[in-house]
C-alpha cells in the first residue's frame, strides 16, 4: 500500500508536470486556455499529493514504536516536508498566481515548490522500495 502511494504520487506529478502541461502549452492555440487548463491540473495534483501524503503518514505512524528506526524517521521526515511543499502551493503560492501577482516571482516559486515536491516524493519512494 505505502509503495503504490508513493509511486502513484510521484509518478502523477512527474506526469502532470514535465509531459502535460508543457504539452498544453505547446498544442493549445492560446497560452490564457492552456494557463488555465494547467492551474485546474495543478490543483487537482494538489490534493493527490496531499492525500497520498496523509495515506504514507498513517502507514510510517502505524509502523511507529518508542525505537522507530533511522530510516523510517529520515522517510517520514520526507514525507512531512513534500505535504508542506502540497500545501503552500496549493494554499499560499497559487492564489497570488491567480490573482497575477507578481507572477514571474510566484511563478518561479512554485515551480521549484513542484521540483521540489517531486524530489522528495521520488525519494520516499526509493527509500520504500530499498526496504526489501
Amino acid at each position: 500500500m505505502a509503495r503504490f502511494a508513493a509511486a502513484f504520487w510521484w509518478g502523477s506529478l512527474g506526469t502532470i508536470g514535465f509531459l502535460v502541461v508543457p504539452m498544453l502549452f505547446a498544442k493549445l492555440g492560446s497560452p490564457q486556455i492552456a494557463g488555465t487548463l494547467a492551474g485546474q491540473l495543478f490543483h487537482a495534483q494538489s490534493w493527490v499529493s496531499i492525500g497520498c501524503a496523509l495515506l504514507l503518514l498513517v502507514y510510517f505512524r502505524s509502523k511507529s514504536d518508542p525505537h522507530i528506526d533511522a530510516a523510517s524517521r529520515n522517510s517520514l521526515g520526507l514525507v512531512i516536508a513534500a505535504l508542506l511543499l502540497a500545501l503552500l502551493q496549493e494554499y499560499a503560492v497559487s492564489p497570488r498566481i491567480l490573482a497575477r501577482e507578481n507572477l514571474k516571482l510566484w511563478h518561479g516559486l512554485g515551480s521549484a515548490m513542484y521540483l521540489g515536491q517531486w524530489l522528495l516524493a521520488g525519494a520516499v519512494l526509493w527509500r520504500l522500495n530499498d526496504r526489501r
